[in-house]
């Protein structure tokens, strides 16, 4: 597995982990300016969907995906939604993730807007998930909740990270 697909899964294990012991009512807590946590595991799947799902089959985000998409008018989605369509995308990403070699990183995505290539793709991703973890975070916070310990450093298993 190439080492960028391994950091985009520790970036999602980290994010999960951002999520333990969350109660749906807390998640649909919004706190402005930011969007509730619900919304923003939502949107973080947005994302992932579209780098590795859509833009490499030439096809659109799938229509699930459409009310987390930026800009769109703030909302409060159950947890148990988000988390479901974070986890379609994380499974139905993975197929391309894994299949991804050295060489393959560096073509141009070519349903990327920007002409990026696939590799400039997947750091993207891991900074936009981490981006939302911060801001996970700080709502939990906000909300009374005692943040994890940055970045858990043991325990790692990266052939099982999801």
């Amino acid at each position: 597995m190439h080492a960028l697909v391994q950091m985009q899964r520790i970036a999602r294990m980290e994010c999960a982990r951002g999520l333990q012991g969350l109660s749906d009512e807390d998640a649909r807590k919004r706190v402005e300016p930011m969007n509730c946590i619900s919304w923003q595991i939502g949107h973080a799947a947005i994302q992932q969907h579209g780098f590795f799902v859509a833009w490499p089959q030439g096809i659109d985000v799938a229509d699930e995906y459409r009310p987390y998409g930026t800009g769109g008018p703030a909302s409060q989605p159950p947890l148990d939604e988000a988390l479901a369509l974070w986890q379609a995308s994380c499974d139905e990403a993975d197929a391309w993730l894994e299949a991804a070699t050295e060489e393959s990183l560096l073509l141009p995505m070519s349903s990327s807007p920007k002409g990026e290539n696939s590799g400039t793709l997947i750091v993207r991703n891991i900074y936009h998930t981490w981006c939302h973890i911060g801001e996970i975070s700080a709502i939990r916070q906000i909300l009374g909740h005692k943040p994890p310990e940055f970045v858990e450093m043991y325990g790692w298993n990266y052939g099982e990270v999801h």
